[in-house]
């Protein structure tokens, strides 16, 4: 198995990343399980990042125009 390079630069962020991740998940309707979730297709991997970098995107562009976030 490859090592993964993905770290979280601030370690006390890793619990909100991983709500984020869930969140993003169930959102795009793809269960994950708490740890590995190896056995996820590409496609369901690559919803779930997507779904996240829309998020992470609409949170800048909401703070940039100054919006409140929902």
């Amino acid at each position: 198995m490859a090592k993964s390079n993905n770290r979280i630069l601030v370690p006390q962020a890793q619990a909100a990343m991983n709500q984020f991740k869930m969140e993003a998940a169930q959102e795009v309707g793809v269960t994950l399980k708490d740890g590995y979730n190896g056995d996820l297709t590409s496609r369901q991997a690559g919803s779930i990042g997507g779904q996240m970098v829309k998020k992470m995107i609409y949170d800048y562009e909401q703070r940039k125009s100054g919006g409140q976030l929902s």
